[in-house]
Order: C-alpha cells, then sequence, then structure tokens
C-alpha cells in the first residue's frame, strides 16, 4: 500500500501500487493519483448540446477561409460527445497566479491543446457525479511529464474532464473532423477545404498587365489612359465579385 495526503481536506488517504483514481474516506473527495502525488479530480458538464454543436460547425463552416458552400455541402457522417482529459497546473510566478493546461490523454484531434478551463464550471468529479453516458477518455500521460517545464512554484494541480463534441464530416468524398468546445463553443480544426485561391491571382495579374499598358499610353494619350484605367478598374471589381459568388 502506498499513501498520500487528501489535497481537500489534507487526510492521509491510502490506495494500491498503481492505482489512478481513489476516494478520500473523510471528504468523499475523488483524488487523481500520479507519479509526482495527489491532485484534485475535476470534470466540467456540457454547456453546448448537440443541436447547437451541428449549428456552430455550420456557421464555422460559412466562414470566408472555408470552401464555396461548405456550410450546406458538408456532409455530417458522425457526432460524438466526450470528456477529455487534461491537467491544470496553477504556479506562483513572482507572485501572480499562472494556469497552464497540457493534455492528459494522446490524440490527434485539433485543438485539445489550447483548451481554455473556465474556472466557474469547474466540479468536483465526485463518486455520486452522472456522466449520462458520455465516453471518458482515459488519460495515458503522466503528469510528471510536464513538471520539468513549468514556471514558479505549484500552487494546485488537477486532472481535468473537458467536455467536447467531436464532429466528423465528408465533402467530395474525402473525411474530415473538428472539435468543439462543449464549454465555450469554440470550434478546432486541423485540416479542412479551403477556399482556392487560384482565381483570385488570375484576377490580380489580369488588373496589373493592364495597368502596366495602360502606364504606357499614359505618355501618348492621357485622356485615353483614364478612361482605359476606369474600364479596368470595373473589369477588376467585376470579376472579383463573380469569382468570390462562384467559387
Amino acid at each position: 500500500m502506498a499513501s498520500t495526503s487528501c489535497p481537500k481536506c489534507n487526510a492521509r488517504v491510502e490506495f494500491e501500487v498503481g492505482t489512478k483514481f481513489t476516494k478520500c474516506s473523510y471528504c468523499s473527495s475523488q483524488i487523481f493519483i500520479d507519479r509526482s502525488g495527489a491532485g484534485f479530480f475535476y470534470i466540467i458538464p456540457f454547456s453546448v448540446q448537440e443541436k447547437d454543436a451541428v449549428g456552430l460547425f455550420r456557421r464555422w463552416a460559412a466562414g470566408p477561409t472555408k470552401a464555396k458552400d461548405l456550410d450546406k455541402r458538408a456532409q455530417l457522417s458522425g457526432i460524438k460527445r466526450q470528456y477529455f482529459p487534461v491537467y491544470q497546473f496553477k504556479r506562483d510566478v513572482d507572485g501572480k497566479e499562472e494556469i497552464r493546461i497540457e493534455p492528459a490523454g494522446s490524440t490527434t484531434l485539433p485543438g485539445l491543446h489550447s483548451l481554455k478551463v473556465p474556472a466557474g464550471d469547474l466540479k468536483i468529479f465526485e463518486s455520486g457525479y452522472g456522466t449520462e453516458g458520455v465516453e471518458l477518455v482515459k488519460p495515458d500521460i503522466e503528469m510528471s511529464s510536464y513538471l520539468n517545464e513549468m514556471p514558479g512554484r505549484p500552487k494546485e494541480q488537477a486532472l481535468v474532464y473537458f467536455p467536447i463534441w467531436k464532429v466528423d464530416y465528408i465533402l467530395d468524398q474525402k473525411r474530415y473532423e473538428v472539435v468543439v468546445d462543449a464549454s465555450s463553443g469554440e470550434v478546432f480544426a486541423g485540416t479542412y477545404p479551403g477556399r482556392g485561391s487560384a482565381a483570385y491571382v488570375a484576377v490580380a495579374g489580369v488588373g496589373y498587365v493592364a495597368f502596366l499598358a495602360e502606364t504606357l499610353v499614359t505618355a501618348i494619350n492621357p485622356v485615353l489612359a483614364i478612361i482605359l484605367m476606369g474600364i479596368t478598374l470595373a473589369g477588376v471589381f467585376g470579376a472579383s465579385l463573380f469569382v468570390a459568388w462562384r467559387m
């Protein structure tokens, strides 16, 4: 048997070596056990429901950098709720509190290195807390692997289960995935179908060549050059609108 101190009431807690989670027999707090010691064990409730997550994805897909009509053409192939584990480190750095968030689970999903834990939404993960069938991703990265990189003095360390929606979609027979932060509603994506720039470059190139030629005409017939520049300006503007609308 090994032992540690409860981070909430400081009582002595015994546990089997290799145990990841245990319960304080005095205050009933759930405790996360890492080789670096004991830490708090928190969870954040889902505040973004499935319908809202889909709406957030569609609004994200309608952005100007995304492929034309991605919000309408993307075919949802799956949406899944997960609690993803992250470590929260509170540190005293030159008299100021700093909070660092690091993933506790191995993942290739986008955005999970950029999550921000809202302090007001943290709930102590007690034994009676209902997860309503949401998948709990198991931590497989030791907290101790981050400690050497942490600045200042430690104030608190915790394992936090963070709520996310994993959204999978298909466009032109290619699969993509995004993560919707089920606490803040922020959308994270790695790769996604973007809007092509070749047509814009072509319009800009034609406009540049035309203006260059018209500059040479200025030396011969300034009035004609001004008329031609006006026509070129209107043409470039119209072509840009056409590209933005159709592509």
